[in-house]
């Protein structure tokens, strides 16, 4: 699937929900099925600086594709990274810098979240767009 097949089913589901306490659930749920990162890969320099909480993302090239495995120690934290792993992961680094999120905006999460939670989010899609410029600067 394309990130904007895959943005576009995570709308779809996000419709299903009727209200934000049943999507915050969603959320959580999602949280729960991540990939956990390696414990060997949960040090500082996977860190991703501007969370609250603590978030830990870890860039993996496989062939010609960035894959990505995540945790965080607090569970809506962790679903929101698990979203964007979700989104991001298993694609090539130009795909990745080069895609747009409209996902968030749509299913309603910039108005939803806290401004902390907001600015976590902001900075884990940051990150993960520096991996995918790091590595293909590399050549990946």
């Amino acid at each position: 699937m394309t990130i904007n097949e895959i943005q576009d089913e995570l709308i779809d589901d996000f419709a299903f929900y009727q209200d934000w306490m049943e999507k915050y659930e969603y959320i959580i749920q999602l949280g729960k099925e991540l990939p956990l990162i390696d414990e060997a890969n949960k040090q500082d320099q996977y860190i991703i600086k501007g969370c609250q909480s603590k978030v830990w993302l870890f860039p993996e090239i496989k062939g010609d594709k960035l894959y990505f495995t995540a945790d965080s120690d607090a569970v809506i934290t962790k679903g929101l990274v698990s979203l964007m792993v979700k989104v991001l992961s298993g694609h090539t680094p130009k795909e990745i810098a080069e895609t747009e999120l409209y996902f968030i905006e749509q299913i309603g999460l910039k108005e939803h979240l806290s401004p902390t939670r907001a600015n976590g989010l902001l900075a884990m899609v940051k990150q993960m767009k520096l991996y995918a410029l790091a590595f293909q600067a590399k050549g990946v």
